[in-house]
């Protein structure tokens, strides 16, 4: 199927055939398992050794007859180490345990337990990749995941909506400057969908504004270029093809409005060939 490339003054400049990714059965619960096993926490908690750097070798013995015997000296049954020993007298002191001084913590996080240790099918992998491409040249998921655009669009800018997915012209990576680049993008989707879609950033609400993350941004507009094209802005996030992933076409849900360069497509059309020649089985003889 065949789509329109736009210039950077947003006219239609050609067409472009469009991979087979871009038409896939969009497989919502695949997806959201392959973002549930990517996510990753940082794990945090004391050292698995502290609080028993030390020489206590266990429990005192509380048996007769016994060298270093705690018998008969009304001693609790913890570990100790020992200070300083003078014949059958010791000068102890209480280590390890939490209720002692230099102690270790009694019931600490435990990082171990906060590794992410899901895994991934490689084919379900490929089909969530493939949803989340799917639902890029959708409106339906458009207009799910910005749900205010309805709300802010007139009946007659929802018509202006360009056709998806977006496509330009390669022309707009030479772009040097931020604002060269916005007033492009502005003609490209229009004002009121840019106004949208933009990056936006705010302080967060609540208590989290002192505990280092006092700002929250949303995922705004994506770009995708191709493998020799440079776009350097703050305002809108660029990947290339080669390292676009899940986690940034589906950020937040799936229908994120991405405008892709025709470089990008064609990149992503050799991509596709490849794994498609991958998959054919050799002909290694014998009976058919």
């Amino acid at each position: 199927m065949k789509t329109k490339i736009l210039s950077i003054e947003g006219k239609e400049k050609g067409t472009i055939d469009l991979p087979k990714c871009f038409f896939q059965p969009i497989r919502e619960d695949i997806v959201a398992r392959i973002l549930e096993a990517k996510k990753t926490k940082q794990p945090y908690g004391p050292s698995p050794i502290a609080g028993k750097q030390h020489a206590a070798s266990g429990k005192i013995v509380h048996r007769r007859h016994v060298w270093r015997s705690g018998y008969g000296r009304g001693m609790s049954r913890i570990p100790r180490k020992i200070f300083s020993e003078r014949g059958s007298s010791f000068n102890w002191a209480g280590a390890e345990i939490s209720s002692v001084r230099g102690g270790r913590r009694a019931h600490p996080p435990k990082s171990l337990f906060m590794v992410n240790t899901k895994k991934i099918n490689k084919k379900e992998a490929q089909i969530a990749l493939a949803s989340a491409f799917s639902a890029t040249a959708s409106k339906d998921y458009l207009f799910s995941k910005y749900q205010n655009l309805k709300e802010r669009l007139k009946e007659k800018d929802l018509k202006e909506i360009p056709e998806l997915p977006v496509i330009v012209e390669s022309r707009l990576a030479s772009l040097k400057s931020t604002k060269e680049l916005e007033s492009s993008l502005k003609k490209i989707l229009g004002e009121n969908l840019f106004r949208v879609v933009s990056k936006k950033k705010k302080i967060r609400s609540g208590k989290g504004k002192s505990r280092g993350r006092r700002h929250k941004t949303n995922a705004g507009l994506l770009i995708v270029t191709g493998g020799s094209e440079k776009l350097k802005t703050k305002n809108f996030e660029i990947k290339s093809i080669s390292n676009l992933g899940i986690d940034n076409l589906a950020r937040g849900g799936l229908g994120r409005l991405v405008i892709y360069t025709e470089s990008a497509i064609n990149k992503l059309k050799e991509r596709v060939e490849a794994n498609k020649q991958e998959k054919k089985p050799e002909n290694q003889g014998g009976k058919k």
